[in-house]
C-alpha cells in the first residue's frame, strides 16, 4: 500500500491557501495530508521538519520568496517536488522554476482542474521514485548476499517487471535509469532482462505503453496527442511511429477501425 503523500501549501494570501487546500483535499481525500505555510521562511521550516513530498509554492511572498525557499528546501531534500503558483507570467520566473526542477508552473487565478492534473502527475512521480528506491534496496540486499558474479534473481527481476507495469507512463523511465538504480551496467541488465522475460527492456516497455494506448483510444474525446502523454511519450509524432510499428496502423486509423 502506498504511503500518504505529504503536501505543503505555501502562500501569503489566506484565501489562496484555503482555496488550494480545498482543491487538494477534496480531490485526493484518501491519499494526501496537507499543511499550510504563510510565508517562505515558514515553508522552509515545515517542509524540512515534516519532510514534505510535494509543495504548492507561491513565488511572490514577502521576506523569503518562493524561489529562494525552494533553493533551501531542495538543497536538503532533493526528492521534494515543487509546483510553483504565481500571478506573474514572467519569463525569468518560468525559466528559474524550470532550472530548479519544478514539476509544474500554474498561473493565478488557478483552475481547479489544472491544479488536480499537476498534483496527480507529481504524485505519480513521487510514487515512482518510492518504488524505484525500494527496487534499489532489494537489489543491494541481494547483492550483499551473493557473489559478485551472481545473476539477478527471478524474484528481483519480477520486481523490475512489476515496477514497469506500474510506471510505464513516466517519461523518464529507461533502461539506463533502472539499471543504475540496480547497480548494474545497462548492457548486463539488458541481457539479464531478455534472458528472464524473452524480450528486451525497450520492447517490453513499448508493449505496455501501446497496450494502454489501445484502451485509451476507445475514448473518442481523447486526442492522440493527449494519449501519447498519458502513456509516456513526450512527442506525439514518436508515439505515432511506435504505435504504427507495433500495430501496423496509426492511432487515428486504429480508432476509425474500431479494433478490439
Amino acid at each position: 500500500m502506498n504511503r500518504v503523500i505529504k503536501i505543503l501549501i505555501a502562500d501569503d494570501e489566506g484565501y489562496e491557501r484555503d482555496f488550494l487546500n480545498e482543491i487538494v483535499t477534496s480531490r485526493f481525500p484518501h491519499s494526501v495530508e496537507t499543511r499550510l505555510a504563510e510565508n517562505g521562511r515558514e515553508a522552509v521550516n515545515i517542509a524540512l521538519l515534516w519532510e514534505a513530498d510535494l509543495i504548492l509554492m507561491d513565488i511572490e511572498m514577502p521576506g523569503v520568496n518562493g524561489l529562494d525557499s525552494t533553493r533551501q528546501i531542495i538543497a536538503q531534500n532533493p526528492k521534494c517536488k515543487i509546483i510553483f503558483v504565481t500571478a506573474y507570467s514572467l519569463f525569468n520566473y518560468a525559466h528559474e522554476a524550470v532550472r530548479l526542477g519544478a514539476s509544474d508552473y500554474l498561473l493565478k487565478p488557478v483552475n481547479p482542474a489544472d491544479v488536480e492534473a499537476a498534483v496527480r502527475l507529481a504524485i505519480s512521480r513521487i510514487e515512482s521514485d518510492r518504488q524505484l528506491t525500494a527496487l534499489a534496496a532489494a537489489a543491494a540486499e541481494e547483492k550483499n548476499g551473493n557473489d559478485a558474479d551472481d545473476e539477478p534473481s527471478s524474484s528481483l527481476m519480477g520486481k523490475v517487471k512489476k515496477y514497469l507495469q506500474h510506471n510505464y507512463m513516466m517519461y523518464d523511465i529507461s533502461l539506463d535509469s533502472v539499471s543504475e538504480k540496480l547497480g548494474l551496467s545497462a548492457s548486463y541488465f539488458s541481457a539479464q532482462f531478455k534472458k528472464e522475460f524473452g524480450v528486451n527492456f525497450l520492447e517490453y516497455l513499448t508493449d505496455l505503453r501501446i497496450s494502454a494506448a489501445k484502451e485509451l483510444l476507445r475514448d473518442p474525446l481523447r486526442s492522440a496527442a493527449e494519449i501519447a502523454g498519458m502513456v509516456g511519450y513526450e512527442s506525439p509524432n514518436y508515439f505515432t511511429r511506435a504505435f504504427k510499428k507495433k500495430t501496423g496502423m496509426t492511432p487515428t486509423d486504429f480508432r476509425r477501425a474500431g479494433v478490439r
